[in-house]
Order: structure tokens, then C-alpha cells, then sequence
């Protein structure tokens, strides 16, 4: 690539909103998506961004170009055929796909950008089972990159024979978050969480984010931490009941647990701050919101050792957190007392800093600039 013109690159999502919202509310309902590209135009990418929609729009903000397109292929999972030429048009250096769920556009689209590098971002896919394992390897053969979260989440992929080995992996983070550390004071006024320690755990109440772990570790700590309190938010819910049972079945849990339930996003920030601790018990994770969002807000979490978390939260020296092994609740209670040991301000300092350096919109751009800069190579 010539030093004197900018590598060009044309994010695409083949993914149409089912709420068949218009082009400015979908930026404000997709936050990570203007943010993510206007992440990359800083970091010294000229970037446009084609996405699926039922209707068509061509905006710009913050020196990015949004082109919404209508695409009845897309929305069939037929070829996307308006949207493939759309992202050609604009003679792109590199073109990156949001998503490894729609390999046979991907496979089209490489045809329809013949001779152009394709990235295509992990974004917590489960890997093909059955046929579909030969029908993604089919499609991904000729993709130049693929970027997941952190290395190893590319490994039961290619176990399972849907990406070919000698694919080049990418570290990126899906995104971030711009939560802010603030008065936990305060923010425990408005959302009257109490405790010492003051735990919250948020996800969806499902096996694979098993909120019933939590609430295993947290029983077992709380003889040692007899003020403690946990905090449970969620979103979708299909294991409420199991929750609501083993809670009304234990003495401390009824007394110490708090089943907040679906709060807004907004709001969210605010319980961050409030607690001193952020629990995460999840079997996988495409990258974990919610643990950026703590570390965004200064909360050391303490979280199972997956790939992802792993990376978010880094080794032992940055004083993040702890990473506690998968399926064990007695280590993941051992973690909580210790946690809540020691010098809080300086741990909430330490997660914040970590945050800082390794995890904010702008390490987001600067990875996918390397990893644009890597299969334009």
C-alpha cells in the first residue's frame, strides 16, 4: 500500500434488525457499531460501513460513512446481492465481515470483491455442527484473517473442521464501553444496593451464564463475610424459576440475595459503581460486556477462566481481578473473601488502569488497524 493514501476498509453486516428500525435509531440501539468505526477512522483508517436493513440510507458521522441498504437476499439468507455490490462499489483495500454466521455470503461476497482481503469477526458464534461443518470450511477457504476476542477461541473451530487451520487468527475486542468510574456513595443512594462487600452478577439467566454457581460460591463465602450482599440482574431468563427455587431454599440466600431483574442499560452504570465486587460465572463468552462495563466503571470482577476473560481481565500483575477455574464454586468463594480484603480503593484504581490501557475503543481501533494492515499484506 502506498504511504501517502489511507488503507480503505468496508466493514459489512449482513444481519437485518428485526425490529425493521431506521438508520439513526439502529446507530443509537447498536452503540457498539458507530463506536467501533469511528474507533478505527481515529486510529487512521478510512472506513465506510454497509449494513443490512429494510430500507435505504447513506448517513455519515464522525468522518464514517453508513450505508443502510435494503436487501430482501439478506434477510432470506438468499444472496445478499444489493448489499455484496454495495461494498464493491466503494473499492475497498480490505472489507471486514461482522459475524461467522453467514458463511455462504461471505463465500459470494469474496466473489463479488475478487482479489480484495476478507476478515470476518467472531462475534460468540457456536461452532457448526453436522454438515455445516463442511459447508463453513467451504465458505471460509479463501478468507485472508479471522478475529476473535482472544487465540484460543479460534481452536473448536478448526477442531470441528469449519475453519481450516492455516487461517491467520486476529486478536481483537468486539468492543467496549464508555462507563466511568464515579461516587460509589452516590450510586448506591440511587440504586440502593448496600453490602460489604457489595457483589453484583449480571447476565442471562442460562446454563451457559449459570447464575446458579454464583449463587453456590456465594453461599459458601458468606460465613466468612457476614455483611456481604449479592445483586442479581438479568435480561432474558429461562432458568428464573431454578433461581427464585435454590434461593427461597437457603437461609442466607434469602437474606442476602437480591433478585433486581431486568434493569435499563443506563442504570447499569450506576450499580457498577455501586459494588465493590462484579461476579461473572459464564461457561463461554464471545468477549463479556458486562465484564468491561465493571472494569470500565473501576469494579474488580472476579470471573471464570475462559479465553475471553482471560484476556479482558489479564494476568495476575495488573490487579484486575481473579480468574477462577469453570465449574468451581468453592475457589470462586475463597476469591470472594479474599477480594474483599485489603486496600478497595487501590484495587478499583487497578481495574480502572487496566482498563485504560488495554480495553478502551481506542485499543479497539488500533487492533483492528493491525489486523486491516496484516491481510492487506
Amino acid at each position: 500500500m502506498s504511504g501517502a493514501r489511507r488503507l480503505r476498509v468496508v466493514q459489512v453486516s449482513f444481519h437485518a434488525d428485526v425490529g425493521r428500525r431506521d438508520a439513526e435509531t439502529l446507530l443509537g440501539a447498536w452503540p457498539t457499531l458507530p463506536a467501533v468505526a469511528s474507533a478505527v477512522a481515529r486510529a487512521g483508517v478510512d472506513v465506510a460501513v454497509v449494513q443490512a436493513a429494510h430500507a435505504d440510507r447513506t448517513l455519515e458521522r464522525d468522518g464514517v460513512a453508513y450505508h443502510f441498504v435494503d436487501d430482501p437476499g439478506a434477510a432470506r439468507r438468499e444472496r445478499p446481492a444489493r448489499l455484496l455490490a454495495r461494498a464493491a462499489s466503494l473499492a475497498p483495500d480490505v472489507v471486514h465481515v461482522q459475524g461467522l454466521n453467514h458463511p455462504r455470503a461471505v463465500r459470494q461476497l469474496g466473489g463479488a470483491v475478487r482479489g480484495v482481503p476478507v476478515l470476518v469477526q467472531d462475534h460468540g458464534t457456536v461452532p457448526p455442527v453436522g454438515w455445516r461443518r463442511a459447508a463453513w470450511r467451504w465458505a471460509y477457504r479463501a478468507i485472508a484473517g479471522v478475529a476473535f476476542t482472544a487465540r484460543e477461541q479460534a481452536a473448536p473451530f478448526v477442531a470441528a473442521g469449519a475453519l481450516g487451520a492455516r487461517v491467520p487468527v486476529h486478536e481483537v475486542l468486539e468492543g467496549s464501553s464508555t462507563f466511568a468510574p464515579g461516587d460509589q456513595a452516590a450510586a448506591r443512594r440511587a440504586t440502593g444496593m448496600a453490602g460489604d462487600p457489595c457483589v453484583l452478577w449480571t447476565g442471562r439467566l442460562d446454563a451457559n451464564k449459570d447464575p446458579l454457581a454464583a449463587l453456590d460460591a456465594f453461599e459458601r463465602a458468606a460465613p466468612r463475610l457476614p455483611d456481604a450482599r449479592l445483586w442479581c440482574c438479568w435480561g432474558r431468563a429461562p432458568l428464573l424459576d431454578a433461581v427464585r427455587t435454590r434461593v427461597a431454599a437457603s437461609e442466607v440466600l434469602r437474606a442476602r440475595v437480591t433478585l433486581v431483574g431486568p434493569r435499563p442499560h443506563d442504570e447499569m452504570e450506576h450499580r457498577f459503581r455501586a459494588a465493590d465486587l462484579f461476579v461473572q460465572t459464564s461457561h463461554r463468552e464471545g468477549s463479556g460486556y458486562s465484564l468491561l462495563e465493571a472494569l470500565a466503571c473501576g469494579t474488580p470482577a472476579i470471573v471464570t477462566d475462559i479465553p475471553a476473560a482471560r484476556r479482558i481481565v489479564g494476568d495476575a500483575s495488573w490487579g484486575a481481578g481473579a480468574l477462577v477455574s469453570l465449574g468451581n464454586p468453592p475457589a470462586m468463594a475463597d476469591a470472594l473473601v479474599a477480594w474483599s480484603a485489603g486496600d478497595r480503593g487501590a484495587r478499583r484504581r487497578a481495574a480502572r488502569r487496566r482498563f485504560d490501557c488495554a480495553l478502551t475503543y481506542e485499543a479497539v481501533g488500533r487492533e483492528l488497524r493491525t489486523a486491516y494492515e496484516a491481510v492487506a499484506r
